[in-house]
């Protein structure tokens, strides 16, 4: 379970740094890859699920499209908090989380949790 987990890190962090070379005004060091990677992962766990949940009725009236606006916020308060990590502009943080959530849907479509169960 901690292999798998580790892997997706990895690749997570993998994904970020892509996604800096494909954005333009996305610019990145690799420890702030690192460090920005954990930092965002907490503020998802943390912050998005009471933003998500603020947003319903926006997000119900555009067909969860205001998602990525969201996304793009946390991704914009990485770029905030952690040096190194810089996005120039909310409208690229936009960009660039539609961008990371596609390379994310990339690596979960080929990685499987066989550990992971429901109960």
């Amino acid at each position: 379970m901690l292999q798998g987990w580790l892997l997706r890190w990895l690749l997570n962090i993998l994904a970020i740094i892509l996604t800096a070379v494909i954005v333009p005004n996305f610019e990145l060091t690799p420890w702030a890859a690192v460090v920005g990677s954990i930092f965002l992962g907490i503020i998802n766990a943390v912050i998005r699920p009471l933003l998500i949940l603020l947003t319903l009725p926006l997000n119900i009236m555009t067909l969860g499209i205001f998602t990525l606006v969201i996304n793009g916020f946390m991704l914009w308060i990485t770029s905030i908090t952690i040096r190194g990590f810089d996005i120039n502009g909310f409208g690229w943080a936009i960009l660039s989380a539609l961008v990371l959530s596609i390379l994310s849907f990339v690596v979960s479509f080929f990685i499987e949790d066989k550990d992971f169960k429901w109960k």
